[in-house]
């Protein structure tokens, strides 16, 4: 049994979670560090309902004042997401026992997967509603019309490749983050990649009259890494670069070079544009899924929203860091940075 108070309290501190005891005269009588910090050292010695003012949370307390246990869920507003905490009210003796189980990662992964489901379901819903009114079309009104016939049938064409991208950039991501914490093991030229990559794009750069130019690409530059990865990190970020933050006669540069760091020698890859910048309210959220700046531009130009979340993950994977920099009007840049060993 707990003897006095300073025993109660020695109790109290092992627990890790945090826990609070309310006496029997109804006012805090010992709580552990986790809860005098997630309510204020002034709790302790008060009435239990100067802290403790939700409705399902006093009406447990008191109900445990008379024996029976309970479990409430309590949401305490934070400054950038709300924490939710699972309470435990327990009798002990003529005292009354919290612990606040924190489920705040629980109920953000849990969000997450709702607004992800949302997200892909409204990404497929447009192109198929919008080919399901072709197809309803040409079996009617439009049955023995050729040109009507040939422009739906283009429509149709491009939102089934808008879905087929979707579709594919999905499992990339899925793979990606399976794969995540494993190692890449293989050695790869990244300068080589570099090359193939960027006069793989050269005919999207020239239709929009971007130029891109390579820098540091001369001679071999080897790190460990996943040759496959590697090219879609390049594909995704010049892509970018060309597509969406460059107009027409401006120049793309892609620069490889070496940086050495606290922990060692890096490879450093940017992509610098010439475009109108990026307001830097959306700079935190351009690596989440679905994520756009400008979802109308993205989505005619057949992006995802997913190419960033997929940069990420893969550079995460490879022990490196991606950097993005940008100002209204000056531009934006993209670095990766790649530990050499």
């Amino acid at each position: 049994m707990v003897g006095g108070a300073e025993d109660l309290a020695a109790v109290l501190a092992g627990i890790p979670m945090p826990v609070v005891m309310i006496g029997a005269d109804e006012r805090v009588a010992a709580a552990n560090p986790p809860a005098l910090t997630l309510f204020g050292a002034a709790m302790t010695g008060r009435h239990h309902l100067l802290t403790f003012r939700q409705p399902e949370l006093v009406a447990a307390i008191a109900a445990a004042r008379a024996g029976q246990a309970g479990r409430v869920r309590l949401v305490l507003p934070g400054e950038t997401q709300d924490r939710v905490h699972e309470v435990t009210v327990s009798p002990v003796g003529n005292r009354v026992l919290l612990a606040f189980e924190d489920l705040s990662a629980l109920a953000q992964m849990d969000q997450m997967r709702r607004d992800f489901v949302a997200n892909v379901s409204h990404e497929l819903r447009t192109p198929l509603t919008a080919m399901m009114g072709f197809i309803e079309t040409l079996q009617g009104p439009a049955r023995n019309d050729a040109n009507a016939r040939e422009r739906f049938l283009a429509i149709m064409a491009r939102e089934a490749e808008r879905m087929n991208r979707l579709v594919r950039d999905l499992l990339h991501l899925s793979r990606v983050e399976a794969e995540e914490r494993i190692r890449p093991s293989e050695e790869v030229d990244l300068a080589a990649l570099a090359r193939a990559t960027v006069a793989a794009l050269k005919p999207v750069a020239e239709k929009g009259g971007v130029a891109i130019r390579l820098l540091g690409a001369d001679a071999p530059v080897i790190l460990r890494a996943d040759t496959d990865q590697m090219t879609q990190v390049l594909s995704n970020l010049v892509e970018n670069a060309v597509k969406y933050g460059s107009p027409p006669g401006s120049e793309v540069t892609v620069t490889l070079g070496h940086e050495d760091g606290p922990r060692g020698p890096k490879i450093r890859l940017d992509v610098q544009d010439s475009g109108e910048g990026i307001d830097a309210k959306h700079l935190p959220r351009l690596t989440e899924r679905f994520y756009r700046v400008d979802g109308h531009r993205s989505r005619e130009k057949g992006g995802t929203g997913l190419g960033l979340a997929i940069v990420k993950h893969i550079v995460s994977r490879h022990r490196g860091r991606l950097l993005i920099e940008s100002e209204k009007g000056r531009g934006s840049r993209f670095s990766v940075l790649l530990p050499l060993d």
